[in-house]
């Protein structure tokens, strides 16, 4: 790693600074080090090495807690070379091979990760709600060979071998001694798309480290995480939001905090209690969530990061009006990675904004001619960086998103290109509606569709989860629109719901939303 700081010369000094400042730069034991360098040598960047090269840092630092208690970094990368030589023996796990891991938030994700990832194979993540014929249809498009799943998830239709019991396997490989001859070059890592608008589809990344250097210590500049503070990530680590942050908190040595089954506000805030968490990762429904209950004195947690969907700039400032200027609103997507990422100060200022782009990344707002849109014009999002995942074009990578600039330079974010709504000639962005109504007295949950209009096209529905103390009307709701936006962005319909379909990080599932409707 030093080499590669003096490589990048002036950045280098930056980033000893910074690294120094998080707790990652300082003596490392000739021994330690030497094992430090092997686990990179073998695994370059993947799980394995992370898991490895912690292991040998900070070998008695806690890695995991979760239900079923802690395991130190020692104990995870044993179980991980143990779990790696039974895939090996038993199912003949390794490169050209590509395995599926379906996983809760618990210990056992990231041991079955590094397991993989040490083999060499490549490793595609799966969403724990995904089931039956699509599930089926989605494994055999990807070419999967071995299933990983969790025990207690339904059944899976599935050819190949599913590997359940990663305990048992673990021990078996420990007791025979197997060892596991390094691959030559890492496998692939592969994230599904979110599917709120379709089939998930692979976004296959291979990450090195000079591809990575610039963005991660970035995000540690901006970020004030320190090296060995636990970490509560509550968003699944299948998702990209969620895996990000469990790969940082690896570099760092910061125990991960994981609470298996759905979000619950109340075990989450008792979680950051007891484990003195320094930092959380959450999707904004989670913080409203988290604000619906009485605000909790913390004073170990310096760093909450949003991501995941968009951040409303109300709940943004009502979140740090309870707990303080904690937050960061991280913008990016499973193809893109991480994009942008806005400061406190930041959300303050402006809120709404998705910050500015990392080192080492690019984010252009592009107009028709494919030029930078000045500031204030709306135009699609293209992004480029260490993160983005193989298939970019000419390194820029339409994100779907619709975007402007601010006057300092802040990037906002209108909405999906897809989710654009043409009513009357007129072009709506669902999402400047819906920031509105979500901010506004009674409102839980909002929604805003484009419905087919005989007359105009599209007309705006808005479907609104009312709070049940204070419901607003109909009519209040249209008024607030029509006096701070325009009258064309006024739903002509106004539906009052129990709840809106969302997916497991957090976004509304709109086809789900439209299918209900339908029924």
């Amino acid at each position: 790693m030093f080499a590669r700081l003096v490589e990048l010369g002036g950045f280098g000094v930056e980033a000893a600074l910074t690294l120094t400042r998080n707790g990652l730069l300082g003596p490392v034991p000739p021994a330690a080090l030497a094992r430090v360098v092997e686990a990179y040598r073998h695994f370059h960047v993947t799980p394995a090495a992370g898991v490895a090269i912690a292991a040998a840092r900070w070998p008695d630092r806690t890695a995991v807690v979760d239900e079923a208690g802690s395991l130190t970094f020692a104990e995870l990368d044993a179980r991980a070379a143990g779990l790696a030589a039974e895939l090996r023996r038993r199912h003949a796990v390794g490169p050209g091979r590509t395995v599926a891991v379906m996983w809760p938030n618990d210990r056992g994700f990231p041991l079955a990760i590094a397991a993989v990832s040490r083999l060499g194979a490549d490793l595609l993540l799966l969403n724990t709600g995904l089931a039956g014929p699509r599930l089926r249809e989605l494994l055999t498009r990807e070419g999967v060979d071995v299933l990983i799943a969790a025990p207690d998830l339904p059944p899976v239709e599935f050819d190949g071998p599913r590997v359940g019991d990663l305990d048992l396997l673990a021990a078996a490989g420990l007791a025979t001694g197997s060892a596991v001859e390094p691959p030559r070059r890492p496998g692939r890592l592969v994230l599904l798309t979110s599917g709120t608008t379709g089939t998930p589809k692979g976004a296959p990344r291979r990450l090195s480290l000079a591809e990575l250097a610039e963005p991660f210590v970035s995000m540690l500049a901006t970020v004030p995480l320190r090296g060995g503070e636990p970490m509560l990530i509550a968003p699944p680590l299948f998702h990209g939001l969620g895996l990000l942050w469990y790969g940082a908190a690896l570099v760092l040595g910061c125990p991960v905090v994981l609470l298996r089954g759905g979000f619950d506000a109340r075990a989450v805030l008792d979680a950051l209690a007891v484990e003195r968490a320094a930092a959380l990762v959450a999707v904004p429904v989670m913080l409203r969530r988290l604000l619906a209950r009485p605000p909790r004195r913390l004073p170990d947690l310096r760093v909450v990061v949003s991501g995941g969907s968009a951040l409303p700039p109300g709940l943004a400032a009502a979140f740090m009006d309870a707990y303080g200027e904690v937050l960061y609103n991280l913008y990016g997507s499973t193809e893109a990675g991480w994009a942008a990422l806005a400061t406190p100060a930041e959300l303050r200022a402006a809120p709404g904004t998705v910050g500015r782009p990392p080192r080492g990344a690019t984010v252009r707002v592009a107009g028709p001619d494919g030029a930078e849109q000045p500031p204030g014009e709306v135009g699609r999002v293209l992004v480029s960086g260490g993160l983005t995942f193989t298939g970019a074009a000419d390194g820029l990578l339409p994100t779907g998103d619709l975007g402007h600039r601010g006057p300092d330079g802040l990037l906002f974010i209108d909405g999906r290109d897809d989710d654009m709504i043409v009513s009357g000639g007129e072009n709506v962005f669902p999402q400047e509606v819906e920031d509105l109504l979500a901010g506004w007295p009674g409102v839980a949950d909002v929604a805003v569709l484009g419905v087919p209009d005989e007359e105009f096209g599209q007309r705006l529905a808005a479907y609104v989860v009312p709070d049940q103390d204070a419901p607003p009307s109909a009519d209040d709701l249209r008024k607030a629109v029509k006096a701070e936006l325009a009258a064309y962005k006024v739903p002509r319909e106004v539906v009052f719901v129990e709840s809106l379909p969302r997916n497991q990080t957090g976004k509304i599932d709109r086809l789900s939303l439209l299918d209900q409707l339908a029924g």
